[in-house]
């Protein structure tokens, strides 16, 4: 247990092959938890999120009343991309475990940046949007879930950055 929590530690630095190994597929891990936390933002966009959805469909189409007929199928649309894109970032954290490499967490390192950028965007701007436009709050434990399984997903990216460059430079020596 402590060598992976070593492995976490985006600070520490990999010594052997097995260290290595473990601390790159701590990039994998975080992938794992962002497919949890996706099915469950699946599940929720088909239970209790689908009135806070269909709000927001109803107001995009309010001005234009040929795309009022669409948001049914907008909503849908939504629905089956998160459903694809849990079973992709599945795909690619059985790849980062089996195969690890750099480029997966520095691209999930660059897609988790930009989750924790738009999350603090839209908590600075969202609450005077959706008190104009009536559309039902996300629940606060909701977001700050959010928010910590962002940060730790970063965190564990950044070491499997660092434990895929360091398998690399161990294989190579």
């Amino acid at each position: 247990m402590s060598g992976w929590i070593n492995a976490i530690n985006p600070l520490n630095t990999a010594r052997t092959e097995a260290d290595a190994r473990r601390a790159a597929r701590a990039s994998a891990l975080a992938i794992f938890l962002g497919v949890l936390w996706g099915v469950w933002g699946v599940y929720y966009m088909m239970t209790d999120g689908r009135e806070i959805m269909d709000a927001a469909m109803a107001q995009s189409t309010a001005a234009t009343p040929e795309m009022a007929g669409m948001a049914g199928a907008m909503t849908s649309i939504a629905m089956g991309m998160g459903i694809a894109m849990v079973v992709i970032q599945a795909i690619f954290g059985l790849v980062q475990w089996f195969k690890p490499n750099i480029v997966i967490p520095i691209i999930f390192t660059i897609l988790v940046a930009y989750g924790l950028a738009n999350m603090g965007l839209s908590q600075f701007i969202g609450e005077e949007m959706r008190a104009q436009m009536n559309v039902p709050e996300v629940p606060q434990w909701q977001t700050i879930l959010s928010w910590v399984v962002l940060i730790f997903q970063l965190i564990m990216h950044i070491a499997g950055i660092r434990g895929a460059a360091a398998l690399g430079k161990l294989r190579q020596s």
